[in-house]
């Protein structure tokens, strides 16, 4: 049986900390079995999640981004569309699409905020790669 692809869609903004996630989802599901796509920022990961999506080619496509308040309101207005957009690209291609898109209340650039959301990342990519597992075992089990 040939292994599931996963396509893992992430954002450069803070790329030290979005890394994270993927190397905690690479531990579940093997980094070999996952597809790559670097964009700039997390306003461009839905579209390019549905694309993914739609080619056939992946069981599940993870979109990934740190959204941080930068001093102004803007961030929530960002991370609540982009995880709307994870959601539409899902139903439009009928592809799981999982989301650690993700944006803390209280965030500095600080080297313990940035050490706790490193480690944060790593197992919300964990999560996302358990999440993973779960469409691999269930795949097959609803009628079509």
């Amino acid at each position: 049986m040939t292994p599931a692809r996963y396509a893992f869609v992430k954002a450069g903004w803070h790329a030290d900390i979005v890394d994270e996630a993927l190397a905690g989802f690479g531990e579940i599901v093997g980094l070999e079995n996952v597809d790559v796509f670097d964009v700039p920022g997390a306003f461009e990961i839905p579209l390019l999640s549905r694309d993914l999506a739609k080619t056939g080619k992946y069981l599940a496509v993870v979109g990934c981004a740190f959204v941080v308040d930068g001093g102004i309101y803007r961030h929530d207005f960002v991370a609540s569309t982009v995880v709307e957009g994870l959601m539409r690209a899902q139903m439009d291609s009928d592809v799981p699409v999982l989301s650690v898109v993700l944006t803390p209340h209280n965030y500095q650039e600080t080297d313990a905020h940035n050490a706790f959301f490193r480690a944060h990342f790593v197992e919300k990519g964990r999560e996302a790669g358990r999440a993973a597992q779960m469409i691999e075992k269930t795949r097959g089990q609803i009628p079509r």
